[in-house]
């Protein structure tokens, strides 16, 4: 009974994918509520503040769990490790209000789908529908299977043939309202926030409501102008922070704007075809494309005609386009599923360009929307932007565990403070307001925003070097990056091809190579055709585009592409691309060739084939070009030369990137229909015709920059759609695999028939193998996975042994975008931190995943990864890990330095407190605001160091180098503290109730003064003056100008101090107005400062101890603290061992004679089929 309540209360919401939830149902209850609003009032809003902290909390007090569909208010915790809440209140949709058609009201569905979840969701008799809002997308309860489903999108359970049946003639007018009141507008709406929300929400932030408190207490004490200079920070502070996130709200309606008001052609079945506004398109609508140029405003899937679009939103890559109607079949299988991975052919993503579309006899090219608003490919990418993923760095969590040691510090101090005023009977005012000014200064309370100066300034750095940066928490990260994988094509090589040189074949036997460019033009035969007609190149404003393979492949055979838009000659030629031999081609006996129809490329499928005719004759031609493997496997056998494998290796191992071509003449009838061609039965018996060998160049900045990383110990990583000689050439070619070095080819096979899954070892074959020791050997994988049953994921199916490849492997091929993402995951999951370089074009989801991924593109797609540089090449990558080395270093200075400053006063203030006393209020300031604060603020304005070291800065506040060098200068201060506060006492000219603050002239040596000789003190002992204060003053201020300097250390991440100008010479002028103000015989300082007058020979004394303690902490801080080699001897010495995941495994793998293993097959064992297990977590028996 218990777990089906439990089942009832709590579900998952959008399972398996990346935001996915889980939601608690609960019900609010009256007395419950009205005692918290009880407590609200009595604890004056401090309750209310805390339930805005932890809406949880709030939850848990004003609710009782219930199940979720009695629910009026539901909790949603993340499924990751942060696992965040979030409170949502139960929403009622009325449809009562429609008119709806007669009969509605009896149980025939509502909606004419009768899949559609909009009908299980409706309370027949009030016409209602529960739902919930979550991260922009709605959410209607279904009742049959009592879970929240996603609203906003057409079921994917829908076969193609009954899209086409049930939404090709458009919806009626009722439906279109149901939908539109349960689906929402189709628009992304992101609203600019109203400044007064943002500064509410900044104003609430724990860290700020700590400071109005401390304010508070100064100002009751009397600190106003450091109060109100703290007061004026602030306020800059939060006003740059609304300003900028006001700037960024803006910018990004600006960007999703336009979208929403784009005029569509939509059809309904009573009222045929009128102009409608896109923002009342709903699941369903079916709308034409009729030739104009326009800027989706949904997701669409293609259901008659063909178009051309420009996708460069989503991809990064400005290239059109084709896609493809979707085929009108019988089969029973959902239609993505029936598509394969080939599904996004036919469907066309909101916010990409139609740029031209090819009706066909029919009519105008229909389309029926798939998904609108946030649930679209767009709303997806601005919604990533909107809830960024959190970022997991043990920095933020250090530091709030800082701020919570300070605490107790603070603590210490309040109950000290206590202990101290009572004894001497001081009233209870005093007591509390003196203890919790201690409590105060152990906790600066600007750590946190001391935190992000670092990244604001490399940020600013970044933005000069062309970087540009859209989640700056991510850049401290950069600075722990150890792994960086690399896309090949366009990141690693240039992003054209040139085509090198063409291998005909003839009687299954390979002719001589044909070289480009070369003198003659290419002779007429079955390989010109294909190279004229197997492509999708399109006619755009008089110029051909299209992808640069294709683009180079249909230049060298000197054709010429006819204007499309000019074809128009009679109905059936409007879905046709001609092309004909231009003035430069060799003779042809055709006048040219029509392309009817074509199967496009995809990454999945790996080859693309059109359907051709030429001019004049009635014979339909087919040609299919892609990865030679691939193609070969669909030629008939007798066509494809013995020697074909050692031909494409030959010029694979080259780095030569080689495409097969391969023909079939098509036996159709007259005037047929050629949407209706299975591409199954088209692609089938095919004559293999050759292969054409294209050149890809390495940019010239690739190989030093591997050769950079490689020195700072950063482990490079390939990985390509490619095949995988060509990678393992263009990775030995860019310096990735060492000369010398072995190479093991590795070759994933899923199982077939009887015969489990293998994986093949290789040697791949080298002259030089021989110099390589074994233990050199790297370990080159092909993880090939291809898919199984019905599933559309990709998941690195991993056991022990694939975790050994990942720990060497470098290049990684023939890899589709969903397997990239999953590889960036799995280093994730061996400890590495890991950056990830691309086009962004089929990069985006491992961009995502990665700790820091970097676009090389000009796209706005690039939104997708968190950095994006305008200079397309890998550049970048050093620039970026150089910075976030900086940007760390510099954080952790900044915060040791604030901890350092609030436990110099701590100290100064506890021993002053002893006897009752405090330092004054202008002594207060020049430590808080002209040393303190202007520390802060250009301390982290050091750059970079230029040469990339070859270990990594400490990624934890909580290191040992770091809480061993707070200690130790904490520990001087108090020595240094102690000393000067006890020997004050001992001087001969000491008395305890001083009051004579200035110097005689010419007199060095002040005569005691009896108490209230001068009449100036009636025997109350002033707070302020006294020898001791005016001793402690200079200690603790230099001590702030010396740590400050002492952290500053430059080499190895960081240039050095004198560098950061501003800050050397504003350290220089502190330290000369605190010399000024100590050392000065003037009486208006005296009185100012509220010092007393001591003997030059004790300032001198003071200054000795300052150089002392100055000496010591630049010594320990610099030789023995920072001194790498000294740390690695003590980590030896005590056996320390780094418990990284990869590292457990190297020392494992290198404790392993049979590894790595060489030419052998190993089988996937049946037993534990089932079992997931993951190695890095079990104890293993390998040891």
């Amino acid at each position: 009974m218990e777990e089906k309540l439990w089942k009832d209360h709590c579900v998952l919401l959008n399972k398996d994918e990346e935001n996915e939830l889980e939601i608690f149902g609960y019900k609010t209850q009256g007395w419950r509520r009205a005692l918290c609003i009880a407590g609200y009032t009595l604890s004056c809003g401090a309750l209310l503040l805390l339930f805005y902290w932890k809406p949880e909390w709030d939850v848990w007090a004003n609710c009782i769990r219930c199940s979720l569909e009695e629910a009026d208010i539901v909790l949603l915790r993340t499924t990751d490790e942060f696992q965040r809440y979030t409170r949502k209140k139960v929403t009622w949709i009325d449809l009562s209000t429609l008119a709806l058609p007669v009969g509605s009201n009896s149980d025939g569905p509502l909606v004419a789908d009768k899949d559609s979840v909009i009908n299980r969701a409706m309370m027949k008799q009030q016409l209602k529908v529960r739902s919930i809002q979550v991260q922009k997308i709605r959410y209607i309860w279904d009742f049959p299977v009592k879970e929240f489903k996603k609203v906003g999108s057409l079921e994917d359970s829908n076969t193609c043939h009954s899209i086409h049946h049930k939404f090709g003639a458009g919806l009626t007018r009722e439906e279109q309202k149901i939908r539109q009141l349960v689906c929402g507008p189709n628009a992304i709406e992101v609203e600019i926030r109203p400044i007064w929300k943002l500064l509410f929400k900044e104003i609430l932030n724990p860290f700020y409501v700590f400071q109005a408190f401390t304010l508070t207490l100064w100002l009751s004490q009397g600190y106003t102008e450091y109060s109100v200079a703290i007061i004026i920070l602030s306020i800059v502070s939060v006003g740059l922070t609304v300003y900028d996130l006001r700037q960024q709200s803006t910018k990004l309606h600006d960007l999703v704007e336009e979208h929403n008001k784009v005029q569509v052609t939509v059809c309904t079945k009573s009222e045929g075809c009128k102009e409608l506004e896109s923002r009342y398109l709903v699941p369903g609508d079916m709308f034409l494309l009729d030739g104009k140029k326009l800027s989706l405003p949904c997701d669409a899937v293609l259901i008659d005609g063909s178009c051309v679009v420009n996708e460069g939103m989503l991809t990064g890559e400005s290239i059109p386009v084709t896609k493809t109607p979707l085929p009108l079949t019988e089969s029973p299988m959902p239609w993505k599923t029936h598509s394969v991975e080939d599904y996004r052919r036919h469907v066309l993503f909101c916010g990409t360009e139609v740029i031209q579309t090819k009706p066909t006899g029919r009519g105008p090219a229909r389309a029926v929307v798939l998904q609108t608003g946030f649930n679209t490919a767009k709303g997806d990418l601005v919604r990533s932007i909107l809830y960024p993923k959190p970022v997991n760095f043990k920095l933020y969590r250090d530091a709030f565990k800082f701020i919570i040691g300070l605490s107790a510090v603070g603590v210490f101090g309040l109950i000290y403070t206590v202990c101290v005023f009572v004894s001497h009977k001081k009233p209870v005012a005093d007591v509390v307001a003196m203890a919790l000014l201690l409590l105060t200064v152990a906790v600066p309370p600007t750590i946190p925003a001391a935190l992000t100066t670092g990244t604001v300034y490399a940020q600013r750095r970044l933005k000069k070097k062309k970087i540009f940066c859209i989640s700056p928490q991510r850049i401290n990260i950069c600075g722990q990056i150890n792994l960086v994988c690399f896309d090949k094509t366009g990141t690693l090589t240039e992003d054209g091809l040139d085509l090198w040189g063409i291998i005909s074949s003839e009687g299954s036997r390979f002719q001589e190579i044909r070289k480009f460019p070369s003198s003659t033009p290419l002779p007429w035969g079955p390989v010109c055709g294909a190279m004229a007609s197997c492509h999708s190149l399109v006619v755009l404003d008089k110029k051909i585009q299209g992808d640069p393979l294709d683009l180079k492949m249909f230049e060298g055979t000197h054709w010429e592409m006819d204007d499309s838009s000019t074809a128009q000659d009679g109905a059936g030629a409007l879905n046709t691309c001609i092309v004909r031999p231009g003035l430069k081609a060799s003779r042809a006996p055709v006048e040219g060739i029509a392309i009817l129809h074509q199967f496009p490329f995809s990454s999945g499928l790996q080859r693309m084939s059109v359907v051709s005719q030429k001019i004049g004759e009635e014979q339909y031609d087919l040609y299919m070009k892609g990865a030679p493997e691939i193609v070969s496997s669909f030629c008939r056998q007798e066509t494809v030369p013995a020697n074909f494998l050692e031909e494409l290796k030959m010029y694979t191992s080259q780095g030569f990137r080689v495409i097969a071509l391969a023909h079939k003449v098509l036996n159709l009838g007259k005037d047929v229909d050629m949407s209706s061609l299975e591409r199954d039965e088209a692609e089938s018996g095919l004559t293999f015709l050759g292969l054409l060998v294209m050149e890809n160049r390495l940019k010239q900045e690739t190989k030093p920059v591997l050769r950079e990383l490689a020195a700072a110990r950063i482990r490079s990583v390939m990985v390509t759609g490619d095949n995988l000689q060509t990678a393992v050439t263009v990775a030995r070619n860019a310096g990735m695999i060492h000369t010398g070095s072995k190479v093991i080819l590795i070759e994933a096979n899923e199982p077939e028939g009887s015969s489990p899954a293998s994986i093949a070892w290789r040697l791949a074959e080298e002259s030089k193998t021989n110099t390589a020791a074994p233990h050199e050997a790297r370990a080159n994988t092909e993880e090939k996975i291809t898919l199984e049953g019905e599933t559309c994921n990709y998941h690195f199916a991993m056991n022990g042994k694939s975790y050994q490849i990942l720990v060497n492997a470098t290049v990684f091929a023939r890899m589709s975008p969903g397997q990239k993402s999953s590889l960036v995951e799995e280093f994730q999951k061996l400890n590495y931190y890991v950056g990830m370089c691309g086009d962004g074009a089929n990069d985006c989801g491992a961009l995502k995943m990665a700790h820091a991924g970097i676009s090389l593109s000009e796209q706005e797609a690039s939104v997708a990864s968190p950095f994006t540089s305008q200079i397309p090449n890998i550049q970048c990558v050093p620039e970026l890990i150089r910075e976030g080395r900086a940007a760390l270093v510099s954080s952790f200075a900044v915060v040791k330095y604030l901890t350092l400053y609030g436990l110099i006063q701590f100290v100064g203030t506890a021993l002053l407190f002893w006897q009752l006393q405090i330092f004054g209020i202008h002594q207060y300031l020049i430590q808080d605001v002209a040393i303190t604060l202007l520390v802060c603020l250009t301390m982290s304005l050091t750059e970079a160091y230029p040469k990339l070291a070859p270990y990594r800065p400490p990624g934890q506040l909580l290191s040992p180098p770091l809480l061993l060098s707070i200690i130790l200068n904490v520990c001087f201060t108090i020595i240094m503290q102690t000393c000067g506060f006890l020997l004050v006492k001992k001087q001969p000219w000491y008395v305890a109730l001083a009051s004579q603050r200035h110097c005689s002239p010419g007199n060095q040596t002040v005569s005691p003064t009896s108490p209230g000789g001068n009449g100036t003190s009636s025997g109350a002992q002033s707070s302020v003056l006294s020898y001791e204060d005016t001793t402690l003053w200079p200690l603790s201020s230099i001590n702030c100008i010396i740590v400050a300097f002492v952290f500053s250390k430059g080499k190895p991440f960081r240039k050095p101090i004198y560098t950061n100008y501003v800050f050397s010479v504003l350290l220089t002028l502190q330290l000369a107005v605190c010399l000024f103000l100590f050392f000065a015989d003037i009486d208006a300082v005296y009185s100012g400062m509220e010092f007393l007058c001591t003997p030059v020979i004790w300032r001198v004394y003071i200054l000795l101890m300052l150089l002392l303690t100055f000496c010591v902490s630049f010594f320990t801080e610099d030789v023995i603290l920072q001194n790498k080699h000294l740390w690695l001897l003590l980590k030896a010495w005590f056996g320390y061992q780094s418990k990284s995941q990869y590292r457990k495994w190297q020392r494992m793998l290198q404790r392993d004679p049979n590894w790595p293993p060489v030419n052998r097959k190993d089988f996937a064992v049946k037993s534990t089929d089932e079992v997931y297990i993951n190695p890095t977590y079990e104890p293993s028996n390998e040891d």
